[in-house]
């Protein structure tokens, strides 16, 4: 598996403003491991979207694989009661 690049859509940025510190730290070094393994140990599909998340505490991290460029691309980030609706 090739190196994958990390994308950020404008507003996952904007939701990591309201993150707890502590809490932040965390979610940056599990996007800091998806560029190695964009599918790692706990990550789950997202049923009906072609979208992974993992877990971070209470937080989610919701992603796009592109597997032809290599990308990652971090569609969404917050808290396991409001992440999932789209």
């Amino acid at each position: 598996m090739g190196k994958y690049k990390i994308f950020f859509k404008k507003s996952a940025l904007k939701e990591l403003e309201n993150i707890p510190k502590s809490i932040l730290q965390r979610i940056l070094k599990k996007i800091q491991e998806l560029p190695k393994n964009p599918k790692p140990i706990g990550s789950q599909k997202l049923s009906n979207y072609n979208l992974y998340r993992i877990r971070q505490g209470d937080y989610r991290i919701v992603y796009f694989i592109d597997n032809e460029k290599l990308e990652v691309q971090i569609f969404k980030i917050g808290h396991r009661k409001e992440i999932y609706k789209f």
